[in-house]
């Protein structure tokens, strides 16, 4: 997913595991490889969809990038800067520009405090952002931002509807003035209406600050209304990149295929060759993935070469890439 233009963000060969104990005595007898060597560029200014299954590593990804997580091994190059290798100091101060909003607008406000305690909390934190004297009026500013009445900021989180909440949760996002925002499936727990004026304002504020998004969702028609470019990840791996028009119009991976076959659709009279691909079984676990590719338990395309070397995520076209050892079969079918 190249650009002439340096990466704002750059993944390279990331890996994060969460170690599995035994009960009795605590000791380490296996792992959950949840990233397994993910690589990707961002730049400034675009919106990367990061897509998959539940369980497929994007939500561990994201908070190894933010550093919540910490990795086995890899970098996470923000703005030209290592984060794995920054001090305790550098990298407090390099987090105000990246902030995350999180999936479940219930869980993710502190339900004691008001709407313009829980913004201004980033203030008390990273002091020097905005003045003390300024920050009820910065508050105000920022609710009205993203869509809420400003009057409302003495209101507590159970005051507010779902939709509201994470605007409230986009507000406190911005609130650092950050370059990077993770959007970890930031609406698939609001209702479709309320999902398209969250995406409305996603897309506005992208364009009113010039923010960048790493956008994690399993809903494809989302990712296809936001997102610049397409990462599609599958048990800890990325198996497929490029545009938005590559990934929709003329997919690579079988997998990616699947996905999109499976998207509903308005008119199917329309497409009356399309047909949908129905993957048999279930993700395997990631504490002990298939040999060779991950995917080739569930594919229809398998072949013994599939379970012996593990393909690589190879540039195909213009920046479209898929980690297959048969692409040229693949337009074989349908979507």
């Amino acid at each position: 997913m190249g650009s002439p233009a340096e990466p704002l963000l750059s993944v390279r060969d990331l890996h994060t595991s969460f170690p599995i104990r035994s009960a009795l005595l605590q000791r380490k007898i296996g792992a959950v490889r949840a990233v397994a060597g993910v690589s990707f560029d961002l730049t400034a200014g675009r919106t990367l969809g990061l897509v998959g299954e539940s369980g497929s590593g994007k939500t561990t990804l994201a908070r190894t990038v933010i550093g919540l997580q910490r990795p086995e091994s890899g970098t996470v190059r923000f703005a030209g800067r290592d984060l794995l290798t920054l001090s305790a100091a550098e990298l407090r101060h390099t987090r105000r520009e990246i902030q995350m909003v999180f999936q479940d607008p219930y869980a993710s406000l502190n339900p004691r405090l008001t709407v313009e305690q829980i913004i201004s909390e980033a203030w008390r934190v990273h002091p020097g952002v905005v003045p003390r004297d300024r920050w009820p009026a910065e508050v105000k500013d920022l609710l009205a931002r993203v869509g809420l009445n400003p009057d409302h900021a003495g209101r507590y989180p159970h005051q507010f509807s779902g939709g509201q909440r994470q605007r409230v949760g986009i507000a406190r996002a911005l609130a650092l003035k950050p370059r990077l925002v993770i959007c970890d499936e930031a609406v698939s727990a609001l209702d479709v209406s309320v999902q398209a004026q969250v995406l409305n304002l996603l897309v506005d504020l992208q364009a009113d600050l010039g923010l960048t998004y790493l956008f994690i969702a399993h809903d494809l028609s989302v990712v296809r209304h936001l997102c610049d470019e397409v990462a599609v990840m599958y048990l800890g791996k990325v198996v497929e990149t490029g545009t938005r028009e590559q990934i929709f119009t003329a997919p690579v991976h079988p997998y990616t295929q699947a996905l999109l076959s499976a998207v509903p659709v308005t008119r199917p009279w329309a497409e009356p060759d399309r047909r949908e691909i129905l993957l048999e079984g279930d993700i395997p676990s990631p504490v002990s993935p298939p040999s060779g590719c991950r995917f080739r338990t569930r594919c229809w395309k398998a072949q013994p070469r599939c379970a012996d070397e593990e393909p690589a995520l190879v540039e195909r076209l213009d920046d479209h890439a898929a980690a297959c050892h048969f692409p040229e079969l693949m337009s074989e079918v349908a979507v």
